[in-house]
């Protein structure tokens, strides 16, 4: 594996597992609005480009719902206080990044999950590690444009060159795509290998540890 200077990582399905906590709260507000529950393998395929994205697949008749803003609200409530009830870094993942940080490089998560939740999870979860990390907010345009990795890269002090982009789903891929940036696709995450490889995939990790080539 080929070493880069500074590596922008997606956070769910990447750094951090975060499926039970957003089917808990997706079916909290379903439930809520007297609506059908999802199943864990039905939220899996629905997330990947923000949680409003997430809610619009799980509400029957989505966006046109005219339940769907406040079920939407009732969703980022119950998530907002409920995201680390089961929600961890994947195995080899803190090891990653301190032996990134160690050898000097420049790290950032940027994430389709709203600011606030990207916030949170990145200082409570990886302090030492990693100091930028961008989410969803009305002022930028969400992955897969471009726009959120140009901005961790404007506050890392770093250039496009150099520079990598690591996620798990097909959201990652075009995103990196879009940056002109490779991609490394993890296969612990929201999506398979063949799904990926659907989706333009061409480099791939079964573990943190490959990243660093070991």
């Amino acid at each position: 594996m080929k070493e880069f200077d500074t590596y922008i990582f997606d956070l769910d399905g990447t750094l951090l597992s975060t499926l039970n906590d957003l089917a808990a709260s997706t079916n909290y507000a379903l439930r809520w609005a007297g609506m059908p529950e999802r199943t864990i393998e039905e939220i899996r395929m629905f997330v990947g480009n923000g949680v409003k994205l997430l809610m619009e697949r799980a509400i029957p008749n989505g966006i046109n719902n005219p339940k769907f803003e406040e079920t939407y609200a009732k969703f980022r409530e119950h998530y907002l206080e409920h995201n680390l009830d089961t929600t961890c870094p994947y195995e080899g993942i803190p090891a990653l990044l301190r032996e990134l940080k160690r050898r000097g490089k420049k790290l950032a998560i940027v994430s389709n999950k709203f600011y606030a939740a990207t916030q949170d999870l990145a200082k409570h979860f990886f302090p030492d590690t990693i100091k930028v990390a961008i989410g969803e907010r009305e002022t930028i345009r969400k992955k897969p444009a471009p726009d959120t990795v140009l901005e961790a890269l404007r506050q890392l002090g770093a250039s496009k060159e150099g520079a990598v982009y690591i996620g798990d789903s097909d959201v990652d891929i075009m995103t990196a795509k879009n940056c002109g940036l490779p991609c490394i696709s993890v296969l612990w995450g929201f999506r398979d290998k063949d799904f990926l490889i659907q989706h333009g995939g061409t480099i791939f990790v079964n573990k943190p540890a490959d990243i660093l080539g070991e």
